[in-house]
């Protein structure tokens, strides 16, 4: 293949390489040593099985994240409130996996995977109806009502649903017939996020449905006149966005924490757009995307362990990636790309009043 269509595909990777070397330099600049540092990440996110096993299960609500973006990207929609949808999703399914207990093991996963893609549809489904029929914008609503929907869940974890006798906020744990185990040392949640990962690239990139939201995407005014619903489309890529992401949160109740409990699932949702753009708004492209950032989550504590670092210098390096990445012309400058070569722009929405 020819150099110049790799180069495009190579921003996430140099996005990446520049983050980390730019961060290895505030390490030293903290009086560490990037070696230490380097090292700790490699210990804690993938020297053994176990710490294996704690990545995948670190990495798989931020693949049903960034697939949540995507998706509302792919319609020309940001859907800024994945993080409120993954929390909904999160206690109402940890909720069905306390409450319902004495159901058979193949029926009460999959109601209480079904209750979290559920509730984390709705809110995304009234952000993409006021913005079919009001014109509201969508990162607007969904601004408001992550602020509703985590505190919300803070209140009903903290007090109808707060497990008794505790000192902290959080549900009971779910039962055992609600449980996502583990097959061979890997988390059934992290297969089940590789599985939707390739079901969305096939829905988006092989189907008439993702055309359509494609079409809609790229421009609106010329779906309209060949016969496709605008309306229609907006509200399917909302609610599919928060399906996914209310999915998510179902499974990091269900097969990582075994309950509800805030403050394990802060910022998941926001990570997903640095994800999705990682991965260049590609489907497939998130799982990788999702591993990395996982296994740089896995490694906060042994950074402050090994190398005496701050875990926040995690949260440094994502955001020079996630910089790089939305500012590409710093990137073309690097691999000497001229203006325009990358056919892989990312637009993540259209003007506020289109």
């Amino acid at each position: 293949m020819h150099l110049d269509r790799l180069r495009p595909a190579l921003l996430p990777v140099v996005a990446v390489v520049v983050a980390m070397v730019i961060g290895a330099l505030v390490v030293l600049a903290a009086g560490a040593s990037p070696v230490a540092a380097a090292t700790a990440i490699w210990v804690a996110a993938f020297s053994g099985t176990g710490a294996i096993a704690a990545t995948l299960e670190k990495a798989t609500p931020l693949v049903f994240a960034g697939l949540a973006v995507i998706v509302g990207v792919r319609a020309g929609l940001f859907n800024i409130g994945a993080q409120g949808q993954l929390l909904l999703g999160a206690i109402t399914a940890a909720y069905a996996g306390y409450r319902l207990a004495g159901l058979p093991r193949a029926v009460h996963l999959p109601l209480c995977l079904a209750v979290g893609i559920v509730c984390g549809a709705l809110p995304a489904l009234l952000a993409g109806v006021l913005r079919a029929t009001r014109g509201v914008h969508e990162v607007i609503v969904t601004i408001m009502l992550n602020t509703i929907l985590v505190n919300l869940t803070d209140w009903l974890a903290g007090g109808p649903w707060m497990e008794q006798g505790q000192p902290v906020s959080r549900t009971p744990a779910i039962v055992g017939s609600a449980r996502m185990d583990r097959v061979a040392g890997v988390p059934v949640g992290f297969l089940l996020a590789v599985a939707m990962a390739f079901g969305v690239w096939f829905v988006l990139d092989r189907t008439t449905f993702g055309f359509r939201l494609a079409t809609v995407g790229a421009n609106r005014n010329a779906a309209h006149y060949a016969g496709i619903s605008v309306a229609g489309a907006t509200v399917a890529a909302m609610t599919l966005s928060g399906a996914l992401a209310g999915l998510g949160g179902a499974v990091e109740s269900l097969g990582v924490v075994g309950r509800f409990e805030p403050g394990f699932n802060a910022g998941l949702g926001f990570d997903g757009i640095t994800i999705a753009l990682l991965a260049r708004v590609s489907p497939r492209a998130v799982i990788p995307a999702a591993v990395l950032i996982g296994a740089l989550r896995a490694s906060s504590t042994q950074l402050q362990a090994r190398a005496r670092l701050a875990p926040e210098i995690v949260d440094v390096v994502l955001a020079l990636a996630l910089l790089l990445v939305a500012a590409p012309i710093i990137l073309r400058w690097l691999l000497r790309l001229r203006p325009g070569s990358s056919p892989t722009e990312v637009h993540l929405t259209r003007g506020w009043g289109s």
